[in-house]
């Protein structure tokens, strides 16, 4: 108490001694009386003192926060030459957050938001390359960065390099990071490996969380140093508790998979979901992958939707290819094959593949705008001049169906059965356009030979087509039993066509046994997922107990389905059990083939 009171008296006549009365105080844990002598020695001109200052008004350190007031009494320091206001000056321009005019004017940037903040990489190699020179390590090891990551026309990596050796040997752990990043740059062997990992294993000591990221990689692969995924786990753990995003996904995805450490599905998703929020892309789209596979719940497609949705924003290829899935088939999200086709265009933009194939099938189905039907057509175009047999039957169905060209069956043909040497759904089309005429002339024998090919090789629609030729004996024998075979196999396949198909054959009236049992399992399969006509039948099956089962009510509720559909026929069906025909909501079509 007795020194405190001295120190307090001799405050009152000198500007350095109110500095170490507010120093006293600030170690006694008196910040805010501090302040008051603290300001004084700083308007004084006491660099030391503009420095504190300038910090307490950044963090709030005994008076409220002003970031301008902390920016120019920093400002003053810096230029008054204490080495530690030169290093933060540095680091407030590297981030943005400060602009600066000239001597006495620094303010802090009044951007909305820190990410709209742009760095100014000149005034802080400025600031940095005085502290550096001044000896401080971290201004040293500042400089090393900015020469190292600044713009192009101010890298100077030699010179970097030598800054963060310097830094180094100050046992700054910034600096043996520098280091250990420049060694990694340069190494060719496993020696080069070794170094940079015992450099991150210095800066890692000093608690740096990248350096502790980085070591958790080369310790996982086993690179400079001995492989051991629980060790690099446990790295991954640290780097994740100091907020390092790449950490934190690494150790969430350890927790999910048990990867070094004990399975915790429930912590490992907590933690990739903050480094997805911190806006790390993979992680949001492992997660978005969570939700999509399900596991112990089931899958949560709106979930995964918006997770697809911020890597995807962030340039993740692969999961806007996975978000333009969802909108295509609307799952979590409504339907919308525009935006499906915006999304895939997004992902193939950024190089995923498999993007452009699904642009080019949704742009085949009828979708996509007329900007992508085009470049799809020129792409496929492109690639069938090179060889490519996908290429060539994809350019063929765009000449086929006028997708992006206009329409030439004759050309479609001709690239169309170029493809069929190798493509079966060439084979299929080439098959069609030779039995109906388009393009050729008509050669049933021909198509069919193309669509029996097909049709062997497993495509449903092939084996459905084959199956008819089957039946009716047009370009070949007629063989209604090979017919319900290839039938059967099209609806193990969810051929809805089919399954009606194979349905109407065991009903009798086919040159195969009857089976109306057998029938009524098939056209109650088709009517559960809209198929009129087997509606229809179903319907009529249960009404007049056609397969040995009758059941008025459930009849009712199948024909009027059908007729909900527009199929008319139903009406007498529902007069014989006594029923209104309802009249169908809005004109539909009849049952159209799908698969």
């Amino acid at each position: 108490m007795a020194n405190f009171l001295k120190q307090r008296a001799a405050s009152l006549f000198s500007p350095r001694a109110k500095l170490r009365y507010a120093l006293s105080l600030i170690e006694a844990g008196e910040v805010g009386r501090a302040f008051a002598p603290l300001s004084a020695a700083a308007t004084a001109g006491i660099p030391e003192a503009q420095f504190r200052v300038g910090r307490a008004y950044l963090d709030g350190a005994g008076v409220p926060v002003s970031r301008e007031e902390g920016a120019r009494w920093i400002e003053r320091a810096a230029e008054a030459g204490w080495v530690e206001a030169q290093v933060v000056l540095a680091t407030l321009h590297l981030f943005g957050l400060v602009a600066s005019g000239g001597v006495g004017s620094a303010v802090f940037s009044t951007g909305p938001s820190q990410q709209d903040a742009k760095p100014d990489y000149e005034r802080a190699a400025h600031w940095a390359s005085r502290a550096a020179e001044a000896g401080s390590p971290d201004g040293q090891a500042l400089l090393g960065y900015i020469l190292t990551s600044g713009p192009a026309e101010m890298r100077d990596l030699d010179t970097a390099d030598r800054w963060y050796a310097r830094s180094a040997e100050a046992g700054c752990p910034q600096g043996h990071l520098g280091v250990a990043l420049a060694q990694l740059r340069n190494a060719l062997d496993a020696e080069g490996q070794q170094k940079a990992a015992a450099s991150l294993a210095r800066a890692a000591e000093g608690g740096l969380g990248t350096a502790l990221y980085l070591l958790g990689v080369m310790t996982e692969r086993g690179a400079g140093v001995k492989q051991d995924v629980a060790a690099a786990t446990e790295l991954y753990r640290q780097a994740a508790e100091r907020r390092v995003r790449s950490g934190e996904a690494r150790y969430g995805l350890a927790l999910m998979e048990g990867r070094g450490v004990e399975r915790n599905t429930a912590r490992g998703e907590s933690w990739l979901r903050r480094a997805a929020l911190a806006g790390d892309a993979e992680a949001a789209a492992l997660v978005g992958d969570l939700y999509s596979r399900g596991g112990d719940l089931p899958p949560n497609y709106a979930e995964a939707a918006s997770w697809y949705g911020r890597a995807a924003a962030a340039g993740h290829a692969a999961s806007a290819r996975a978000l333009g899935l969802l909108y295509l088939t609307g799952a979590g999200v409504q339907r919308d094959p525009e935006e499906a086709a915006r999304w895939f265009r997004h992902s193939a933009e950024r190089g995923d593949q498999l993007a452009h194939v699904d642009l080019g099938n949704l742009v085949l189905g009828g979708g996509g705008s007329e900007a992508d039907r085009t470049a799809a057509r020129e792409r496929f175009e492109q690639a069938a001049e090179t060889g490519d047999l996908v290429a060539a039957f994809n350019f063929g169905v765009c000449l086929a169906e006028g997708v992006g060209v206009e329409r030439n069956d004759r050309q479609a043909a001709l690239w169309l059965r170029r493809a069929a040497d190798g493509v079966v759904n060439a084979q299929y089309w080439y098959g069609r356009m030779l039995t109906e005429g388009r393009g050729v002339e008509i050669d049933l024998k021909e198509g069919r030979f193309w669509i029996s090919k097909a049709a062997e090789a497993g495509l449903p629609d092939a084996e459905m087509a084959y199956a008819e030729l089957l039946l009716s004996g047009r370009g070949g024998v007629r063989d209604h039993a090979a017919a319900l075979e290839m039938f059967e196999r099209a609806a193990r396949q969810g051929h809805i066509n089919a399954i009606f198909s194979v349905a109407a054959m065991h009903g009798g009236g086919h040159e195969v046994p009857e089976n109306r049992a057998l029938a009524q399992v098939h056209f109650r399969q088709a009517a559960e997922r809209g198929h009129a006509m087997a509606q229809l039948m179903l319907g009529r099956y249960l009404a007049r107990g056609l397969a040995g089962e009758t059941n008025s009510a459930e009849a009712k509720l199948w024909l009027q389905r059908a007729r909900a559909q527009g199929l008319v026929e139903a009406d007498a069906e529902l007069a014989r059990l006594g029923a209104r025909p309802q009249p169908p909501a809005a004109p539909v079509a009849r049952a159209v083939s799908q698969n």
